[in-house]
């Protein structure tokens, strides 16, 4: 998966960049085709960090953000939320298609007279 990274007032290591990667690597069970992953890490004034990230898919973006003490607790907050906005998109895809085969099935009507 390509992630790219934006870092505003904090340097991370490589072992958080690692968690985060990991723990993005899970959403890869759910989307098969990710175009674009970006992650946004940022410290504000109270010592808070922000981490925002922002999955680019076919005619979708998926989009959390959540602001925690630390940046691994932010991240997973943040790909449990991802987790629920894609099952929840994905739900709406399936019973819009299964509504379109009940309607297509109620339409569908077979003369009485034909053969098989």
């Amino acid at each position: 998966m390509n992630i790219r990274y934006f870092y505003k007032n904090v340097s991370i290591d490589d072992k958080t960049k690692s968690y985060i990667e990991k723990r993005l690597s899970k959403l890869n069970k759910f989307l098969k085709n990710i175009l674009k992953s970006e992650v946004e890490i940022e410290k504000n004034k109270k010592g808070l960090f922000r981490v925002e990230v922002m999955i680019k898919v076919p005619k979708h973006l998926y989009r959390s953000e959540q602001i925690s003490k630390t940046i691994e607790s932010a991240t997973d907050i943040v790909v449990d939320e991802l987790k629920i906005q894609i099952r929840r998109r994905k739900e709406k895809i399936w019973t819009k298609v299964v509504r379109k085969a009940r309607s297509i099935k109620k339409r569908f009507s077979v003369n009485k007279n034909a053969r098989f």
